[in-house]
């Protein structure tokens, strides 16, 4: 086969006009279009270098090759390979579509890139989405369009006793309330807190936030992300049978937040990383200095978005969480690790970190263990931070529309 994947210095075409040209070194495509062929991708290597030279149909028939390669199977067997060549061709899609002006479906492909794709290209991407999301801020700006929005609807519960009990599962609110304190000392939190493998909640620690603003207003997240793509689960709940992902703009998004249909269509942007995806509001943002307890490493930062009722099902997380509440509030029900074999653990291999217990369905016939175990809880007020031991049990119910932030690290010391 050729071993030049894409003719002259450039792997892409360029861009409109009247932006900057948007290169890949070839030695990337070379490279990895050889591991593509020894692992039998030849039909995808062929159609990325008709893709090469401007052919839009080889470059999404290479995407959609890569794309079932990512769906042969469960995600953790796919071949790192096969994630790199879908962040290929999403470029080469991106790329040819932006030079025919059609810059919303380049940032989408983009986007697609950044959420499936592997890490190779990954640097690539995100100069290509910053080149397309300016050309498209400055056609937007021209059209002198613009939405003045600036209400997602921040409705919320009531904070009475009966209003919430009707609302959340059985016996909520009747043991033991988490403690909260008012931004402790990094020293204090891991002597109180840290070490114990003790829950706690920390006010006033994140008030400074520009986020906890900025993320109230409709009109500055559209502005920031509305054409952006994102990975989204609709259903009650990732165990439930009517679960499912779809990939929609943070536009579509928001106006599913506004209709709020908390039957069919209940919406949840859950556990994604999208601050890695949309820098602007990774800035918004900042990391606790208590992650950095025992020597941490943080290992993973996630967005938590959606409207009044979206769960997260009964689980647990080998990491410590620093769980932000910045925007609205949330129910969280915490039982220790003790409690582990009375919250009956799924089998299943993917699934052991999840309880069958259903709190919101609680079937005590069926999970007689679970009925009178003690646990802590509490109302998760927005400003707030929950620290979240590992391994300890979580159910989590929002209480009005919201936004929230997970910050995950692993200690240096694997006994802290």
């Amino acid at each position: 086969m050729v071993d030049d994947p894409a003719a002259g210095d450039t792997a892409l075409h360029p861009a409109p006009a009247e932006g900057p040209e948007v290169t890949v070194p070839n030695e990337k495509f070379r490279s990895l279009l050889r591991m593509v062929m020894e692992e039998g991708g030849f039909a995808f290597v062929s159609s990325a270098e008709l893709a090469s030279a401007g052919d839009l149909r080889a470059a999404e028939a290479a995407r959609e090759m890569a794309w079932e390669q990512l769906h042969s199977g469960p995600w953790h067997e796919v071949l790192p390979v096969w994630r790199d060549a879908y962040g290929m061709a999403c470029l080469y899609v991106a790329s040819i579509r932006a030079g025919s002006g059609e810059l919303r479906e380049a940032l989408r492909a983009l986007d697609l890139g950044l959420v499936m794709g592997g890490p190779l290209l990954r640097s690539d991407l995100d100069a290509f989405v910053k080149k397309v999301a300016a050309w498209i801020a400055a056609e937007t700006a021209g059209s002198g369009s613009r939405d003045d929005s600036t209400e997602y609807g921040l409705e919320s519960l009531k904070n009475t006793n009966s209003e919430l009990l009707h609302f959340l599962p059985s016996r909520s609110l009747s043991c033991k309330v988490v403690e909260k304190r008012t931004s402790p000392t990094l020293e204090t939190f891991v002597r109180d807190y840290f070490l114990c493998r003790s829950p706690v909640i920390i006010s006033g620690y994140i008030d400074h936030w520009p986020a906890r603003i900025k993320w109230k207003d409709i009109g500055y997240l559209k502005r920031i992300a509305g054409d952006r793509t994102v990975p989204v689960e609709v259903g009650r709940n990732y165990l439930a049978l009517d679960w499912k992902q779809e990939l929609i703009t943070f536009s579509q998004f928001l106006e599913r937040i506004k209709s709020n249909d908390k039957h069919a269509n209940l919406t949840y942007l859950a556990q994604h990383p999208l601050f890695d995806q949309i820098e602007e509001l990774r800035n918004d943002i900042m990391i606790p200095d208590y992650c950095y307890a025992g020597g941490g490493e943080l290992q993973s930062l996630n967005a938590w978005f959606g409207p009044t009722g979206t769960v997260t099902p009964l689980h647990h997380d080998p990491l410590h969480n620093m769980f932000a509440q910045v925007v609205g509030k949330k129910y969280v029900r915490l039982y220790p690790p003790s409690a582990s074999q009375n919250l009956y653990p799924h089998s299943e291999s993917m699934l052991r970190n999840s309880s069958q217990v259903d709190l919101d369905n609680f079937n005590e016939i069926q999970f007689p263990r679970a009925v009178d175990l003690d646990f802590m809880d509490c109302i998760l007020d927005e400003g707030e931070l929950l620290y979240i031991p590992p391994k300890w049990w979580h159910y989590v119910k929002s209480l009005s529309t919201s936004f929230s932030v997970s910050f995950w690290w692993k200690a240096a010391d694997p006994f802290s």
